[in-house]
């Protein structure tokens, strides 16, 4: 058997998210896991470097406001080192449209602080820590915008992150994407207003920012881990139980030792398509 992922409990309220988060999603999730009596995919945490004792939400934001909706004191995770050679992190791009192109653009403009230039098609990158290129927009004829920025702060650039996808998140729909053809996009999104690029971020720096309160927007971060766990159904009564950090994770132990002692589990090393969620 391939190495087993680090399944353990921690405590609720050591685990930080490091995005904003959709609270529309967490009631229809709450009733959903108390109506399956199971947990089923543990949020994937990576401890933070500060002494702190915490951990950081790399993956299900949603599970883990769900849990802390449900009042519960801990919570099932998956702890994955933050140098782990399987753990990479990328950025989501957002397709944004049934919003006027024009009110998209202006509204980025208006924002204090950023400039919106427009450039060449792939004369520029976005990037989170150069001193003037933040975001990239792109609009349906390739048309293609820089917001740039003087400011050199990287909190401060993360605000001005968050005002960017504020600006459109309310009055347009958007979805995640890791393409840049805006051909395509424009003919499968109805009403396409633009595609907006952003910068890469390092883990780091978004372990720093989560301890320090200040969260990245939704939906521009993208974790894959490798390996991961999924379909653990967990007992939900374990999770909501008084019983001890300890007693909880002596419990999970036996539980994965039996399991195993049964060939419960299977390891898939190839990508995996799953039809059941």
């Amino acid at each position: 058997m391939h190495n087993l992922p680090h399944l353990t409990f921690v405590p609720l309220d050591k685990v930080l998210l490091h995005e904003q988060h959709d609270s529309s999603r967490t009631r229809p999730l709450v009733l959903r896991i108390r109506s399956s009596g199971i947990f089923r995919n543990p949020p994937i945490v990576t401890p933070l470097q500060d002494g702190s004792e915490a951990y950081m939400v790399l993956d299900g934001a949603n599970r883990t406001m769900a849990l802390r909706a449900l009042g519960f004191p801990h919570v099932l995770v998956q702890v994955v080192e933050p140098d782990d050679p399987g753990l990479d992190l990328q950025t989501w791009n957002h397709v944004v449209w049934e919003m006027n192109a024009r009110r998209f653009l202006n509204n980025l403009a208006s924002i204090p602080g950023l400039e919106l230039q427009p450039v060449p098609i792939g004369s520029v990158q976005p990037s989170l820590y150069d001193s003037y290129n933040l975001v990239l927009v792109r609009l349906a004829d390739g048309t293609t915008y820089s917001l740039c920025t003087c400011i050199e702060d990287l909190p401060e650039r993360v605000l001005l992150l968050n005002q960017i996808v504020n600006s459109y998140q309310e009055s347009a729909r958007l979805d995640r994407t890791n393409t840049l053809d805006v051909h395509t996009l424009s003919q499968i999104y109805p009403l396409f207003s633009g595609l907006v690029i952003f910068p890469q971020i390092r883990i780091k720096d978004i372990m720093h920012l989560a301890a320090s309160g200040l969260l990245l927007p939704s939906g521009i971060t993208r974790v894959t881990i490798s390996p991961r766990a999924l379909h653990v159904d967990y007992p939900l009564s374990e999770l909501e139980s008084e019983a001890s950090l300890d007693k909880k994770n002596d419990r999970l132990d036996q539980w994965l030792k039996d399991i195993l002692g049964r060939k419960g589990v299977r390891y898939y090393a190839e990508a995996t398509y799953l039809f059941d969620e």
